[in-house]
């Protein structure tokens, strides 16, 4: 696998096997059912990422699915600022 590319890169200039190699480094998980969705868990929240064809959108589940937090973000997106946004949490 190669390095990726510096974090000030943006999302849509990274190749596909990069951006799966970062949602790795996350410590996401690819979902059986979908190849384009990655889920993401921590101790406060669990996320599905999802690589759409216009934007990165995460779905946070803090606690119960009425609590459910969401928004896309655009591939223009340096990677260290999307990288934030989801880490940031709902």
């Amino acid at each position: 696998m190669s390095a990726l590319p510096p974090d000030s890169t943006p999302l849509n200039q990274h190749s596909l096997r990069a951006l799966e190699a970062w949602l790795q480094q996350l410590g996401a998980m690819r979902m059986d059912e979908d190849p384009c969705q990655w889920m993401l868990t921590t101790p406060a929240w669990n996320a599905v990422l999802s690589l759409e064809r216009e934007d990165l959108k995460v779905v946070w589940h803090p606690g119960s699915t009425a609590d459910m937090v969401q928004c896309s973000l655009p591939y223009g997106l340096p990677r260290a600022d999307v990288e934030a946004a989801i880490q940031a949490g709902p």
